[in-house]
Order: structure tokens, then C-alpha cells, then sequence
């Protein structure tokens, strides 16, 4: 009895050791990457040397935007007040009143200013210290999400430590947090990848009641979170739904457990659509349609034996069933909700796909931005050379015969153990590996035709490729195949499962870490004089009611540095602010000075903003520059042949205003430039010259 206390006391201290190492190395990992990524950014930037402007031109595009609106609450009179000032806000896009909040998804910017001053941070940091340290700390989340379900897969931590490895080598692919740091995604993907641990852990078979309960409420939380943080969240977590369905068709064990993922599902889609300002893309989110499918369909499989001849029949009707049913729920509702649906994404995609033609300048420049490419050969090479794409193709490939395996054996009534072993070397039998594989080849079929979704992808190829190698039940399956019996095959699957790990972390380290040492030792010199100097200008001689046009890219810049109200924004989920940014470009294009003027005064603009890049712009892809696009859209271009071609007898408006003669200089006084910009005040008094 003595001897069995001990034994068991050495098991269970064991157990501990290992857990306690795993969930230090996670938390070591995740906040070792936060720390590279400040200490990167400052290197990069020269950050904590830079004037206040200079820090904020550092935020480019879209992301100067949501950070304007972060200045903006922390220098609201209260938090109400803010909040009602961005919900109705009519400070930003002239003759436009927008809901800032529920257009841009600013619950990160309202949550960061909250704290920021709920917590006296006020006295001891500045607020875009304050900023992007919050959305560093949720990048070290990541990473120590990815850690935990790589660790959960393999029941080792060393499949973390690869994981995290692999993704900080990666780093160009699996995030975009260096070039824009107040991206939607750099807030919401690490509430995904603790989602997906949580469920991971939930799909689990050899799972207690109180881990169960733990990984549910996790998943809960993280999902509505998660949905909160970005307007897109609910189309990748409708394929995540597509994923548990099949899972649901492949496995029959499983059943309840995801029918329970689609209550969370409903509760966060009803929660959110509260919260969001009844936001109706949410209802009509194909999310919906498919979770209230599943459970319509549900009812059909009630009181039928499983594993009977009736119940493999169901099956087929039931996913004919739910696909039918879907399609018919996602019509119906958006026949009865007023929405308005981004159309231009759906042509997008048509276009992209061939299915049709368009000489539309907004559908012509969404092709020609690289990450609505597909993906280049650079990338493949990337992957290849990191090690990474190879052993994720053959832990892809080993994970997915076996579970086809697994599928055949249930469509031939063959019985399955309760328990699966080791020795049995059935890896595709446990659900949450068939979730992984099904989710990894929507998500990497979507990766590509659109590049930008490596973003999502890559960090689950990174979790994934470390898992394979680091769990001795994959080796295992591997030998089953092959007949292994000169060496005993656990023994080497178990040697196997630390020894390829070990050797890929060796050569990583011997290759990688130098470089990675050297991004830190180099100072990057951000110099952008002329965007400075015309901030300066803006702040010290431009009316506090001046409307500024120009790109959408420079006006986000605009709102921030200056506050000043402008005519676009580059945000490309509302048709009216692409109907803008579309007519704001004419400035460069072959258009008569007239039709210029009554563009922007229809906009109440006072100045207007030519740049030197766009006007001369030398494109690497043909066709793409912002002055191709316009004149295919204009029809002063032939695109294909037996396209008509329209002369334009006027010249390109941003060259012909520069010369300062008659009619242009009638209609616009240059009152600044420097080597980038050109600044020109709008006449409200015409006075024509000879």
C-alpha cells in the first residue's frame, strides 16, 4: 500500500512538473515576443526620439484613423460624451454624419481609452505608448494561444516552443503588426487563437467536467469578444461552423459537444447585434443562416439508432438538408432585414474570379492591391526555406489519410475502440484533429486566391507543423502504413517525436536567431520631412474650418495629425465613401479644370492635396497605377482590344494646375508646396482671366 502512495505521488508530481514548465514556457514565450515587438518598433522608428507628430505620420492608411478616434476620447470632457460624439459623429467626412463606433469597429479604441484613464496611466505614460503596448501585450496572447493548442494536440510543450519559433521567423507572413500597428485583425486574431485553443481543449475525448466547463466558458467569452473587435470575425467563424459540421458528419462521438459550440455561436451573434447598434450585417451573416440550419436539421436525427443503415442515410439528406436550408434562411433574411451589404466585395470577387468584366476604377484598383493577389512564388520560398511548409504538407497529408481512413472504416460498420492508444496508431480518429485538418484546408484554400489570408492562415500552419512533429501518435500512424518491424515502433516514434523537433529547433536557432539579434542592434531611420511639413502647415495656416481632398490614404494622416475635417477616408466597407475616394482621384486624371472644381465643391472642400508619388507614379504592374485605372475607367485608355477610345482634349489635371495659367489658375490659388505636395485653395469667387 506504502509502495502504491508513492508511486502514485511520483505520477501526479510528474504531471504537475510538466504542466507547470509547459504554462511557464507559454506565458516566457508570449511575453518575450511582446518585448521584441516594442523593442522592434522603437529600432524601426526611432520612436521614443520623435516629436508627437512625427510618431503619429508613423501610422499610415486606415490605422491613423482609428487612433485619431483614441485621441479623440481621450480628449472628450467624459467617456459618454465621447462615445455620443463618435456615434454621431460629423467632425471627420463633410456633409456626412457617420456612427464611428459601429462603421470602424472602435470598441478597441473606447476599451484603450478607458483603461488608459480608469487606470492613472495619464500621470506615468503617454497614451500611444500606452496604445501600442496594449496591442503588443495581445500579440504576446497570440503566440501563447498558439503555444497552448500546439500543446494540447501533441501533449508536449516542445510542440509550443516550435510553434512559437516558427511564427517569430514567419513574422512577414503570419501578422502585419510592424507595418500597421491599430489594424481590427492586430486586436481580434488573439481572442481567435485563444477561441481556438479553448476548443481545441473542448473537443477533447479524455476531458474531465471541470477542464470541460473551464475550455467553455473560455470559448464563450473569447468568441463574443472576438466578434466584437471585427466586422469580418463572423465570416471566419462561419467557417469554423463549417468545419464542426463536417466534423459532426465524420465523428460520431461529438455530437452534443458541438451543438453546444452553436449556442455560443447564437448567443454571440444576438449579444453583439445589441451591442453593435442592432447592426444588421450580423443578421444577415451567413453564420446565422448556417447555425439555425444545423439546428432545424438537428430534429431529423433524433430517435434514429446510431450506426444504423437509417441513420448513414439521414447523414446524406441532413448535409443536403443543411446546405439547402442555409441558402434558403441567409435569402429569406436578407428579403425581411434592411441592410446594406458591401455589393462592391461581391463584384470584387466576381471579377477576381473571372466570372465577369469591369472597367469600374474602384473594382480595378481593389485587384491591383497586392494582398488581393494571389500569392507569389516568394512566399512559397519563404515557407520552404523557414522548414515550414515542408513538414506542414506531410503533417497534413499523414493527419488527413488517416482520417479518411477512419471515415472508410465507419462506412463499413467496422467497430471502433472506445479508447484509442497509442499502439493503434489511429491519429485521424480524434476530433479535434479532424477539426484542425478541415479547418486548415478551408482557411488554406482561401490563402490561395487571396493573399492577405495568410495572415490567418500561416499562424495555424505554424501550430500545426509543430504539432505533427512533436506528437509520437502521428509517427506512429506513419509506421502502421509502412510495416515497421526491424526497430520497435513506439519506441521510435517516441524517440522520433523529440529528436526531429530538437533538430529543427538546432538549425533554426543556428540560421535565424543572428538575424532576428541584428533587427534589434539596427537603428531605422523613419525621415518623412515633407508629410511633416505639411502637418505643420495645415495646424498653423489653414482656417480651423478648412475641408482638405486629396487621397484617402493622406486625409486618414490628415484627421489625425491636424483634426482638420476632410472629403474621403480610406475605409472600403461603405459605397459612399467609395463613390468619394473614386470622384476625389479624378485630380489625376486627363479631366478639364471645371469638372474638377465641381467635384470637390459639391464636397464643400476648401483645399485640395495633389502628391507627387501618385502623379508621377512609375508602377511595377502594368495597369495598376491610380492614373491607369482612371483612365480605363474614363475611357481615355484601351484596356482590351475593341474597346472604344474617348479623346480627352484636356490634360492630366495634377500636371496642367501646376503651370498656373489660364483656366486652372482660376479656379485654384497654389498657396503651398514642397518636393511632395502641392497645396491648393479651392476659389469660391471665379475670376476669369484672359
Amino acid at each position: 500500500l506504502a509502495e502504491n502512495v508513492v508511486v502514485h505521488a511520483y505520477v501526479l508530481f510528474q504531471r504537475f512538473a510538466k504542466i507547470f514548465i509547459g504554462c511557464l514556457a507559454a506565458v516566457t514565450s508570449g511575453m518575450m515576443y511582446a518585448l521584441y515587438l516594442s523593442a522592434y518598433h522603437e529600432r524601426k522608428f526611432w520612436f521614443s526620439n520623435r516629436q508627437e507628430l512625427e510618431r503619429e505620420i508613423t501610422f499610415q492608411g486606415d490605422s491613423a484613423i482609428y487612433y485619431s478616434y483614441y485621441k479623440d476620447m481621450l480628449k472628450a470632457p467624459s467617456f459618454e460624451r465621447g462615445v455620443y460624439e463618435l456615434t454621431h459623429n460629423n467632425k471627420t467626412v463633410s456633409l456626412k454624419t457617420i456612427n464611428a463606433v459601429q462603421q470602424m469597429s472602435l470598441y478597441p479604441e473606447l476599451i484603450a481609452s478607458v483603461l488608459y484613464q480608469a487606470t492613472g496611466s495619464n500621470e506615468i505614460i503617454e497614451p500611444v505608448y500606452f496604445y501600442i503596448g496594449i496591442v503588443f501585450g495581445l500579440q504576446g496572447i497570440y503566440v501563447t494561444a498558439l503555444f497552448v493548442t500546439s500543446w494540447l494536440m501533441s501533449g508536449t510543450w516542445l510542440a509550443g516552443m516550435l510553434t512559437v519559433a516558427w511564427f517569430i521567423i514567419n513574422r512577414v507572413d503570419t501578422t502585419r503588426i510592424e507595418y500597421s500597428i491599430p489594424l481590427r485583425e492586430n486586436w481580434a486574431l488573439p481572442y481567435f487563437a485563444c477561441q481556438i485553443a479553448a476548443l481545441t481543449g473542448y473537443l477533447k475525448s479524455n476531458l474531465n467536467t471541470y477542464g470541460e466547463r473551464f475550455c467553455y466558458l473560455l470559448m464563450s467569452a473569447s468568441t463574443y469578444t472576438f466578434m466584437m473587435m471585427w466586422e469580418y470575425s463572423h465570416y471566419l467563424l462561419f467557417l469554423q461552423a463549417i468545419s464542426l459540421f463536417l466534423l459532426d458528419i465524420f465523428s460520431l462521438k461529438q455530437n452534443d459537444k458541438v451543438y453546444e459550440v452553436y449556442k455560443i455561436y447564437i448567443f454571440s451573434l444576438f449579444l453583439g447585434y445589441l451591442l453593435q447598434f442592432e447592426n444588421p450585417a450580423l443578421l444577415v451573416s451567413p453564420l446565422l443562416s448556417l447555425v439555425a440550419a444545423l439546428m432545424l436539421a438537428k430534429c431529423l436525427q433524433l430517435n434514429v439508432k446510431k450506426g444504423s443503415f437509417v441513420a448513414k442515410i439521414i447523414k446524406v439528406i441532413n448535409f443536403y438538408l443543411v446546405c439547402t436550408l442555409t441558402i434558403t434562411l441567409n435569402i429569406i433574411m436578407k428579403m425581411f432585414v434592411p441592410h446594406k451589404e458591401n455589393g462592391h466585395m461581391l463584384k470584387f470577387l466576381e471579377v477576381k474570379f473571372g466570372l465577369n468584366m469591369t472597367k469600374n476604377f474602384t473594382m480595378n484598383w481593389l485587384l491591383c492591391q497586392e494582398s488581393l493577389q494571389a500569392p507569389s512564388q516568394d512566399f512559397f520560398l519563404r515557407l520552404t526555406q523557414s522548414s515550414l511548409l515542408p513538414f506542414y504538407i506531410l503533417v497534413l497529408i499523414i493527419c488527413f489519410l488517416s482520417m479518411l481512413q477512419v471515415i472508410f472504416r465507419r462506412i463499413n460498420g467496422k467497430s471502433l475502440k472506445e479508447t484509442v492508444t497509442l499502439e493503434d496508431g489511429r491519429i485521424g480518429e480524434r476530433p479535434e484533429i479532424i477539426y484542425h485538418v478541415i479547418h486548415t484546408i478551408l482557411l488554406g484554400s482561401l490563402a490561395m486566391v487571396i493573399e492577405g489570408l495568410k495572415y490567418i492562415w500561416i499562424p495555424y500552419v505554424c501550430m500545426l507543423a509543430a504539432f505533427g512533429v512533436c506528437s509520437p501518435e502521428l509517427w506512429m500512424t506513419l509506421f502502421k502504413w509502412l510495416r515497421l518491424r526491424t526497430v520497435h515502433p513506439i519506441l521510435l516514434a517516441l524517440i522520433l517525436s523529440m529528436a526531429v523537433p530538437t533538430i529543427i529547433g538546432l538549425s533554426l536557432w543556428k540560421e535565424f536567431f543572428p538575424r532576428l539579434m541584428t533587427e534589434l542592434m539596427e537603428l531605422q531611420e523613419f525621415y518623412d520631412p515633407d508629410t511633416v511639413e505639411l502637418m505643420t502647415w495645415i495646424k498653423r495656416q489653414a482656417p480651423v474650418a478648412a475641408v482638405f481632398a486629396g487621397s484617402p490614404q493622406l486625409m486618414g494622416a490628415i484627421k489625425l495629425c491636424t483634426g482638420w475635417m476632410v472629403t474621403s477616408l480610406p475605409l472600403y466597407n461603405d459605397d459612399d465613401l467609395l463613390k468619394r475616394n473614386e470622384n476625389i482621384y479624378q485630380i489625376y486624371s486627363k479631366r478639364s479644370a471645371e469638372d474638377i472644381y465641381k467635384i470637390l465643391t459639391s464636397y464643400k472642400a476648401n483645399y485640395l492635396i495633389v502628391e507627387d508619388a501618385i502623379c508621377n507614379e512609375v508602377g511595377t504592374m502594368r495597369g495598376c497605377r491610380v492614373k491607369d485605372l482612371l483612365d480605363i475607367a474614363n475611357g481615355h485608355m484601351v484596356c482590351e482590344e475593341g474597346d472604344k477610345l474617348t479623346y480627352s482634349k484636356y490634360g492630366r489635371f495634377c500636371h496642367e494646375v501646376k503651370i498656373n495659367y489660364s483656366p486652372y489658375v482660376n479656379y485654384f490659388t497654389r498657396v503651398y508646396w514642397n518636393r511632395s505636395y502641392f497645396v491648393y485653395k479651392i476659389n469660391t469667387v471665379i475670376s476669369f482671366q484672359s
